[in-house]
C-alpha cells in the first residue's frame, strides 16, 4: 500500500470532513498514535473543518474558488496538523466560549467546540497569511 500523503487538498464539498477524517485515521494507524491522541486530533479536526465548511465560504463571490488544505508533520515536541482555508478571516482562538451551564438541560447548543479542542490539544494557534487562514493543532507525543 502506498504511503499516505502528508497533505490533503480539498474543495469544501459535503464529503470533505469524511475525506479528511479518513486521511487522518490512515496517518494515525501508519504512525502508531495512541488512542487518546487519535481521538483528540480526530475530534479537533472534525470540529474545525465543520466550522470552516459551514462559515468560511458562506459569503464567497462566485468567482472565488474555495479551497482547504490539511497538512501533517512532526516536530521535536509532537504531532502537528495544520488546516488552511482561503475563506473569510476568522480566528476561532479569540472567541470566548459560552458559560458552562449547571445542567445539560440548561446548556446552550453550540459554541463549545474550541473548549473541547483546547482540552485535547496541547497547542491551538491561528494565523492569517495573505488570503489564507491557518489553524495549527498540536499534541505532544511520547
Amino acid at each position: 500500500m502506498p504511503q499516505q500523503p502528508e497533505t490533503l487538498d480539498m474543495n469544501p464539498a459535503t464529503d470533505a470532513v469524511t475525506r479528511a477524517l479518513q486521511w487522518l485515521e490512515e496517518i494515525a494507524e501508519r504512525e502508531g498514535w495512541s488512542p487518546k491522541i487519535t481521538f483528540g486530533l480526530t475530534l479537533s479536526v472534525d470540529e474545525a473543518l465543520t466550522n470552516i465548511l459551514s462559515y468560511a465560504f458562506a459569503e464567497a463571490k462566485p468567482e472565488h474558488v474555495p479551497a482547504v488544505r490539511l497538512s501533517y508533520s512532526r516536530d521535536s515536541v509532537g504531532i502537528v496538523i495544520e488546516i488552511a482555508d482561503n475563506g473569510v478571516p476568522y480566528d476561532p482562538t479569540t472567541t470566548a466560549p459560552p458559560d458552562l451551564a449547571a445542567s445539560l438541560d440548561e446548556a446552550d447548543l453550540g459554541g463549545h467546540g474550541v473548549r473541547l479542542m483546547r482540552h485535547y490539544l496541547d497547542d491551538l494557534r491561528y494565523e492569517r497569511r495573505g488570503p489564507w487562514n491557518h489553524l495549527r493543532l498540536a499534541v505532544h507525543s511520547a
